[in-house]
């Protein structure tokens, strides 16, 4: 019996190492976005994944038909909504994180805006797996992307050309 349950544990073991192995790259990614930290240095991105991973890997022998990278993209979302939304309140003071692509939104804006465009979830699976109605999760990706897309408010600087002098 004891042999079976060791073989029982180190398959599952196996079957999520590959699991990671395979989807690690783009849910850090997510998480990258989600917490507007630079690329090469992301410890707030590293931690959310971990705990989201560590949720997948407890559940991992219940999860039976469900897709594991489906379930770690929840857990990735909640945390990072129950996280920050709770610290700034879900449209409350927010602070601005210096260096990632998103760092200009707000954290709703952002989860939104990467669960729609990033991880192509459909406007109804966020707002189902938010919480929020379907409208709400339109007109937050709407800001998001109007946010992203708006051009600059002040004059454009031009960066000087060598051997050309400003006229």
């Amino acid at each position: 019996m004891r042999e079976r349950s060791t073989s029982r544990g180190a398959r599952r073991d196996r079957e999520f190492e590959a699991f990671v192995a395979g989807a690690a790259g783009r849910l850090l990614q997510t998480a990258t976005l989600l917490t507007a930290e630079p690329p090469d240095d992301n410890p707030g991105a590293r931690r959310l994944l971990t705990g989201a991973l560590a949720r997948t890997y407890a559940s991992w022998d219940r999860l039976r038909d469900e897709d594991p990278y489906d379930r770690t993209r929840r857990n990735l979302a909640t945390r990072f909504a129950r996280g920050t939304w709770s610290r700034y309140g879900a449209l409350g003071r927010w602070r601005r994180d210096p260096g990632g692509v998103l760092a200009g939104l707000s954290p709703p804006e952002r989860l939104v805006l990467v669960l729609r465009l990033h991880e192509g979830l459909a406007e109804e699976q966020t707002a189902a797996l938010l919480g929020l109605s379907a409208e709400r999760v339109r007109a937050l990706c709407m800001r998001a992307a109007t946010t992203l897309l708006r051009p600059p408010s002040g004059p454009a600087r031009v960066a000087p050309v060598a051997g050309v002098s400003p006229s």
